[in-house]
């Protein structure tokens, strides 16, 4: 069976937003993808097309085969760590802020 298996760790935007544009690239072949995430204006597009052309580099070397013959077959978004922050308020309080990766 022909896989290859890329991963992108501490991506700092939220992963309710990068699962919007993963969850569309679901299935579609390596060109389609690319196209897609090139045309799109959200923040998270970037990250994941950088990811899928180094899993293109790692099946043209690797594997000695064109890219253009593989698919996305399974994509998902974990969350990772939560920096944990705080915003001081009146009274000597304060809000919590709680930054996602």
């Amino acid at each position: 069976m022909n896989q290859e298996k890329v991963q992108l760790s501490y991506l700092k935007i939220a992963p309710r937003k990068v699962r919007l544009i993963a969850n569309t690239l679901r299935g579609l072949s390596y060109g389609e993808a690319e196209a897609q995430l090139m045309l799109r204006p959200q923040r998270s597009a970037d990250p994941l097309l950088k990811l899928l052309r180094s899993a293109g580099a790692n099946i043209r070397t690797n594997k000695k085969s064109a890219p253009e013959k593989y698919f996305i077959s399974e994509i998902f978004v974990n969350k990772g760590p939560m920096l944990k922050r705080i915003l001081p308020r009146a009274q000597g309080q304060a809000t919590p802020i709680h930054k996602k990766m």
